[in-house]
């Protein structure tokens, strides 16, 4: 009968097990080695949308002749008969009837400051606010377009923007939109337009529309 197979000799047996005994150190090892990945940290927040209506002060004086003040009183710093006349008929482009052709503004901001032209946004925006029950905000005076467009568009939107008409430009360098197609080469100096500005997912978009609101208008 032949003989069995005689098992590991001792000193082989011994080695095995400190073998195994040694591999779940040698496993926690490469384990704690391992390259983790950094915890992601906050996501940007999303651009919020806007629409940023802009308009020019109603129509001025002509040169040598005098505008009128709110008591009908003759002041060059103020509005033009027409300019009056335009700015009481701004309701039918943003007024609270249903099918006006604009939305109805949220915020109403204004030239305004000791530096600004005297008084022609904050008129050409008065009779709006008042059907509106919207206050005209007119502490940004000329020059101060950068403070202007962060409180534009801070504020709820849609927002209406009288401005003075030499500022425009860098009004809508300050919104960050004057890499916008289509923006006017040179913004021209006239009181029947309005020019719309909308931010929708970051991008911005540009439109010119004629007010159509007197006799003579675009």
């Amino acid at each position: 009968m032949p003989a069995a197979p005689a098992g590991p000799a001792p000193h082989r047996r011994t080695v095995l097990a400190a073998l195994a005994a040694l591999a779940p150190l040698a496993v926690a090892g490469c384990a704690g080695r391992e390259h983790r990945a950094p915890a992601p940290g906050p996501r940007p927040q999303p651009v919020k949308d806007a629409l940023v209506m802009v308009i020019p002060h109603a129509e001025k004086p002509f040169a040598g002749a005098a505008g009128e003040d709110d008591e009908g009183n003759e002041d060059a710093g103020f509005l033009a008969r027409r300019g009056r006349r335009r700015a009481e008929e701004l309701l039918r482009l943003f007024g609270p009837a249903h099918g006006a052709p604009l939305p109805r503004p949220a915020a109403l901001f204004a030239t305004g400051g000791p530096q600004s032209a005297p008084a022609r946004c904050r008129q050409t925006l008065a009779p709006l606010a008042t059907a509106l029950r919207v206050p005209v905000q007119d502490r940004f005076a000329l020059g101060g377009e950068a403070d202007l467009a962060r409180a534009a568009l801070a504020a709820p939107a849609p927002v209406l923007l009288c401005w003075e008409p030499a500022g425009i430009p860098r009004l809508v360098r300050a919104l960050g939109a004057h890499r916008t197609p289509g923006l006017p080469a040179s913004w021209p100096d006239r009181s029947d337009l309005v020019w719309t500005l909308t931010r929708s997912r970051g991008t911005w978009t540009f439109r010119e529309l004629p007010q159509r609101l007197l006799p003579g208008d675009a």
